[in-house]
């Protein structure tokens, strides 16, 4: 199980560093954008963030 973790993390980082690696500056206006969403709004992205990579989970196990 430990090694499937290992795996998932090093997935997400590589998902996650291909927007910087392909267009920084669009990243980094994202960011900006980011930085000044509510915590409330911020809190519903990251809860359906969570639901969609939860349901992809459970659909493709």
């Amino acid at each position: 199980m430990l090694e499937d973790i290992g795996r998932a993390v090093g997935l997400m980082l590589v998902f996650e560093g291909i927007m910087p690696f392909l267009s920084p500056r669009r990243w980094r206006n994202m960011a900006q954008v980011l930085g000044t969403v509510d915590e409330r709004s911020m809190r519903l992205i990251g809860l359906f963030s969570m639901l969609l990579g939860l349901g992809l989970l459970i659909f493709w196990r």
